[in-house]
C-alpha cells in the first residue's frame, strides 16, 4: 500500500495486536511491565486502527481526552514491516482532525526525552516534530533513568 492509501479510523479495542505490534519493535518496547500496561490500556482506551488490504492491523493509537481543550496520543505502535511507510502520519492526521472537530485546541504526546541518547526515540522525536508537535518540557515523570519529553501541537 502506498502512503496516501494508508487510512485510520476509530475502532474497536485490540489488544491482542496491540501485543502483536509491540513484540515487533523491541527497540522501542523492551520492557515488560510497561507492554503489559500498554495491552491493558487497550482494552479501554480511545483506539485508532490502520488496517492493510487484508484487514490486518499494522498500527494502532490510544487517545485520552483530559478536558475539552486538551487531548493525548497516549501510545502508538506501527508493525516494523510497515515502517516508513505512512502509517503513523495516517493516524495523527485522523486524530488531529478528529480532535479539531470535538473543538480540541492542544494535542499531547509524551517520548523518552533527548537527555537520553537513544536513535530509536530520536527518530520518534523527529517524526513528531514533523507532524507539527513542539517540545515543551523533558521531566522526570517516568523516573531519572527514563526523561520524560512531552511535546504539544495546537489543533484548534
Amino acid at each position: 500500500m502506498t502512503d496516501a492509501g494508508w487510512r485510520a479510523q476509530r475502532d474497536d479495542a485490540f489488544p491482542e495486536d496491540v501485543e502483536r505490534l509491540l513484540a515487533t519493535v523491541p527497540e522501542w518496547f523492551g520492557r515488560p511491565e510497561s507492554n503489559a500496561e500498554y495491552i491493558d490500556d487497550a482494552r479501554t482506551l480511545e483506539t485508532w486502527t490502520v488496517r492493510d488490504d487484508s484487514g490486518r492491523v499494522v498500527g494502532v493509537t490510544l487517545v485520552t481526552h483530559h478536558f475539552p481543550q486538551t487531548s493525548e496520543i497516549h501510545f502508538t505502535v506501527v508493525d516494523r514491516a510497515v515502517h516508513g511507510g505512512g502509517v503513523g502520519t495516517a493516524m495523527i492526521e485522523a486524530i488531529t482532525e478528529d480532535a479539531r472537530a470535538r473543538g480540541t485546541k492542544l494535542l499531547e504526546v509524551k517520548t523518552l526525552g533527548p537527555s537520553k541518547a537513544d536513535p530509536n526515540y530520536a527518530r520518534t522525536r523527529h517524526f513528531y516534530e514533523k507532524m507539527g508537535f513542539l517540545p515543551l518540557e523533558e521531566t522526570d515523570l517516568w523516573g531519572a533513568d527514563t526523561p520524560c519529553l512531552i511535546m504539544l501541537k495546537s489543533v484548534g
